[in-house]
């Protein structure tokens, strides 16, 4: 099944006789932008095969009172040390500002 590129990100599987598309979730924090980053593991003889770190990412429900509404975010648990120190409404002021989201 041939996919446009605009269409990359989607995931195909084949069920049932039905080509499925679906959107993968994206291991990428919405406050901070944090990553997968790519090393290496080494092992005791020093042998070195291509590995992933991944975040340590958290789904989250947070209450903005300004807006009288509740909003999920993916948060990394650095991004929700920042939130408890600051609070989400700076937070996500700043991640507009950043450009990370996008406020509506």
């Amino acid at each position: 099944m041939y996919i446009p590129k605009k269409f990359r990100y989607l995931q195909t599987h084949y069920r049932n006789g039905y080509n499925l598309l679906y959107i993968t979730m994206a291991k990428v924090c919405d406050i901070t932008g944090k990553r997968p980053r790519v090393g290496n593991n080494v092992s005791h003889a020093n042998n070195k095969t291509k590995r992933r770190f991944y975040p340590n990412l958290h789904k989250k429900t947070f209450y903005v009172p300004e807006e009288d509404a509740w909003i999920t975010l993916k948060v990394c648990t650095k991004a929700l040390k920042t939130i408890n120190k600051k609070g989400i409404t700076a937070v996500l002021k700043e991640a507009q500002d950043n450009g990370m989201i996008v406020i509506r």
